[in-house]
């Protein structure tokens, strides 16, 4: 065979299965959880869908990651572009006793993503907590202010390249020479 010979796929070669998606998600499972990669711009429609048509009726935490030095071991499917931050939305189904996990994609460039408190209103102290120690804005919250570090504080102290502060620490006698 000539190296300018197309071989044609044969009837066993097949495509690919689509990847399973939810409400337009990409769906893995990790440990035996369910984590759905959405979009920041399909993020909020996602959460009220889920709310609203799969009973997650309950949104037990919003945080945040940031990947500055663990890139290459991050595992996410195909077609989710890596981001130095991932915020992390934990939801719960009472009446299937389920959680379900959503993680997005966070660019360092534009650290926003839309806010879940018009569909959950107990995200309001989380969103508080991820602005204040990661600097992830949450658009459309009703009060983004600083929740843990006074309002004077530079930076954002979860993030991998905030400088680190020393306090000095003196013991009683270290100044003193040993007797013996």
């Amino acid at each position: 065979m000539s190296d300018d010979t197309v071989v044609e796929p044969g009837p066993e070669a097949e495509a690919a299965p689509e990847p399973p998606r939810r409400h337009g998600a990409l769906v893995t499972q990790h440990h035996g959880d369910t984590v759905l990669h959405a979009s920041r711009a399909d993020l909020a429609t996602i959460v009220r869908l889920l709310r609203d048509e799969d009973g997650f009726n309950m949104c037990l935490d919003v945080t945040a990651v940031d990947y500055l030095t663990y890139e290459p071991d991050r595992a996410l499917p195909p077609g989710v572009t890596p981001e130095r931050f991932e915020v992390v939305v934990t939801l719960m189904s009472h009446s299937e006793r389920v959680r379900l996990r959503l993680r997005v994609q966070v660019p360092e460039d534009n650290p926003t993503c839309p806010s879940l408190f018009d569909v959950h209103p107990g995200t309001e102290a989380s969103e508080r907590e991820v602005f204040d120690l990661f600097g992830v804005i949450f658009e459309g919250h009703p009060d983004l202010t600083r929740i843990l570090m006074p309002e004077d504080w530079d930076g954002h102290p979860l993030r991998k390249d905030h400088a680190m502060g020393r306090i000095p620490v003196q013991f009683k006698g270290a100044d003193r020479q040993d007797a013996g």
